[in-house]
């Protein structure tokens, strides 16, 4: 089923512009703060990293449930993974230390210009939106952005 929903996003991306960046985000849900799948990529790894024709991929990586990092070694070079490390689900800030540890630990895998960093995913995916405050979702990002600045400047 996997390499069919594969072949599925290659003919939709088929005819693309050149200058056009197609990324893929894989959503576990984000429905009031909760979430609807489990389990780490590798069981889609080689199917996700070099069969889909997308250039680069958002992944979810805020909590245990995502699994580790180790799917992330068939990532071929030119791609880029978004690690989404910093949940959207609540509001507990992460701290800079922990998110540069999981960068660090991805980094094992692939090559660290190949990592970004973001949320696991949006902040409202759906109307009702997730429990977390307004400036808890700008402290999240203002947090993304200073630990982007010190580990890529």
């Amino acid at each position: 089923l996997g390499e069919l929903y594969g072949d599925l996003i290659n003919v939709a991306m088929s005819d693309i512009p050149a200058d056009m960046t197609i990324t893929m985000h894989m959503c576990r849900g984000n429905y009031k703060s909760t979430f609807m799948g489990a389990g780490g990529y590798d069981t889609v790894q080689e199917i996700l990293f070099n069969r889909v024709n997308v250039h680069g991929y958002f992944m979810e990586y805020d909590d245990a449930r995502s699994g580790g990092f180790e799917p992330l070694r068939m990532l071929p070079a030119g791609k880029q993974v978004v690690l989404g490390i910093v949940t959207t689900k609540t509001g507990k800030l992460e701290s800079k230390d922990d998110l540069k540890r999981r960068i660090d630990e991805a980094a094992k895998f692939v090559a660290l210009d190949q990592l970004c960093i973001s949320g696991q995913c949006g902040f409202a995916s759906t109307e009702e939106g997730n429990v977390l405050t307004e400036d808890e979702q700008w402290a999240k990002l203002v947090r993304i952005v200073e630990v982007a600045q010190d580990v890529w400047g």
